[in-house]
């Protein structure tokens, strides 16, 4: 699936959405009993995910945090609107995850920038709202804006070629922000860097976080990651996929990973996984 798929679908956008009445308001999302089943070619059925009931209140950073097979991008995946659930679901504002990506509700980061070469960082960031018909001016200001939003106004005219992955993963947040979503999916966007590139970039998005006032829901499988960046830890375990645990962060920010009660919440949330870590 490519980035303009995703971000950017052209034709007519609605305007207004079929409102639930008994829709809270203070939950943007809401997950209600969804359920992910896949057939193989051999007819064997894999259960992905499995009553998952989950709510995210407005302006909340959440982590779906979990190991290899727990269904946290399957679950992100089905909030925007990439898959369809086998049973249960799914709203958003009150209306459905695919008037929701008409309507350009959320932006998505991937694992991952999925940038073209052949276009400069500027003309990346571009591209969706082209798709979008975005006024050029319009255009040129939202650019601007983001680009000194993630400290690259210097490299606007330099090619994905010429940047680290950490630019290059700035660029997609770039790219995503400039559509000024309501929501930011962020599927393991930062798996690939390495530990010191991991730490800046947390620290860059918690600062663009703090601005921008979004609703986030990243996906990780690193805890301490998810305890540094998370108001909520959604404690995902696997076979099927489902919610162990939904953990407060309640440590004030800036959050010291050396700090007992860093630890102390790192050891609970390990611990939470259902049938995994129980040894350790």
């Amino acid at each position: 699936m490519s980035i303009i798929d995703v971000e950017a679908v052209p034709g007519p956008v609605p305007t207004t959405y079929a409102i639930d009445p008994n829709q809270d308001f203070a939950s943007v999302i809401r997950v209600k009993g969804v359920n992910m089943v896949y057939t193989g070619r051999d007819g064997r059925e894999t259960h992905a995910l499995r009553e998952v009931n989950l709510d995210i209140r407005q302006g909340e950073f959440i982590s779906l945090l979990g190991p290899s097979g727990c269904g946290k991008t399957t679950l992100l995946r089905i909030i925007a609107n990439l898959l369809e659930p086998t049973a249960g679901d799914v709203s958003i504002f009150g209306s459905t995850p695919r008037q929701a990506r008409l309507g350009r509700k959320f932006g998505i980061v991937f694992q991952s920038p999925v940038l073209y070469e052949w276009r400069t960082v500027r003309n990346n960031i571009r591209l969706p709202l082209e798709i979008m018909k975005v006024p050029k001016a319009e255009q040129n200001e939202r650019i601007d804006q983001q680009l000194e939003l993630v400290g690259l106004t210097k490299f606007a005219h330099s090619y994905p070629s010429q940047l680290s992955g950490g630019m290059q993963q700035r660029v997609g947040i770039a790219r995503a922000l400039a559509m000024k979503p309501e929501l930011l999916l962020m599927d393991e966007p930062f798996s690939a860097s390495d530990e010191f590139t991991r730490e800046k970039l947390n620290e860059d998005l918690l600062r663009i976080w703090k601005i921008n006032q979004k609703t986030v829901i990243f996906v990780t499988h690193n805890i301490s990651e998810a305890v540094y960046l998370s108001d909520r830890v959604v404690v995902m375990s696997p076979h099927p996929g489902r919610v162990s645990s939904v953990i407060e962060v309640d440590l004030p920010r800036p959050r010291s990973q050396e700090s007992p009660e860093f630890f102390s919440l790192y050891t609970k949330i390990r611990h939470g996984f259902e049938g995994v870590y129980h040894q350790a």
